[in-house]
């Protein structure tokens, strides 16, 4: 099969990230390298579109310059929470290594953890290689979508900086000796979704993927693969996610039962 040689280059870096995510895992023992560089690589496999059409198409400038903004906000979001200090892993990580036989672990790490996640940081930004093969000019719908992607990202940037002042109170009543009143936040975006910054985040890659649209004026073609196997996974770890704050926090059930887990549904 012959491989598009503008895809030689992300491809080509994807597999490398991977290799490199999963060696330092088996080093470091830590298995949130690929949480690291989440928020780095799309905007580059994007990038390399742009740079391979010499910067001179608009729209795939514009796909780079947004997933740029994306990246730049989640990179900040994550380094405050201390995910790039040493011991920063994920909570979730050991929470299922506990569950697993050691070889069952060292096989998810490397196919899932390490391979296919990966791939799904490759698979998001390939609208931009439509976009490419089918360059044409702006049009208003772009910039309608533009605006969209901006209100999305100030979404979880809201939602985001809202679960981090409600993480400090929490941490200030600890330290305090005051009792914990919930034990978590439903109040702001998250009285309307349990994810919002889940919803904002998604909501930005399919706007990515309808960039490609806007290109090709074809509504259906192969990139849908990206944002809808995102949409999957998003939904499998929030739902992994629930359970472990479910069993810590009983009127967690109550919030289920009233408030959507990722769509903005209801107030109660």
């Amino acid at each position: 099969m012959n491989v598009p040689a503008e895809l030689l280059l992300p491809m080509g870096l994807c597999a490398g990230v991977a290799a490199l995510c999963w060696l330092l895992s088996l080093v470091f023992r830590e298995y949130s390298w690929v949480d690291r560089i989440w928020s780095v690589v799309p905007p580059v496999y994007i990038g390399t579109f742009a740079a391979a059409s010499a910067w001179s198409d608009p729209r795939l400038n514009l796909m780079t310059a947004l997933t740029a903004l994306w990246g730049a906000r989640l990179t900040f979001n994550y380094a405050r929470k201390g995910g790039y200090a040493p011991g920063g892993e994920d909570y979730r990580w050991s929470i299922l290594r506990g569950r697993m036989k050691p070889w069952q672990w060292q096989l998810f790490n490397l196919f899932f953890i390490a391979g296919y996640q990966n791939l799904l940081l490759l698979l998001i930004a390939l609208p931009a290689h439509t976009a490419a093969v089918h360059r044409a000019p702006l049009t208003g719908v772009d910039l309608a979508l533009a605006a969209l992607f901006l209100a999305l990202l100030a979404g979880e940037t809201v939602a985001d900086q809202q679960q981090w002042n409600f993480h400090q109170q929490k941490k200030a009543r600890a330290a305090a000796g005051e009792a914990e009143p919930l034990g978590f936040l439903d109040t702001g975006l998250w009285a309307y979704s349990r994810h919002p910054n889940f919803f904002c985040e998604l909501g930005q890659w399919w706007v990515i993927y309808l960039f490609a649209v806007s290109a090709s004026e074809t509504l259906v073609h192969p990139t849908l693969v990206g944002p809808v196997l995102l949409t999957l996974l998003f939904h499998g770890s929030a739902q992994f996610t629930e359970s472990i704050t479910a069993s810590k926090y009983p009127r967690y059930a109550e919030y289920q039962r009233r408030v959507s887990r990722i769509i903005p549904w209801s107030a109660g």
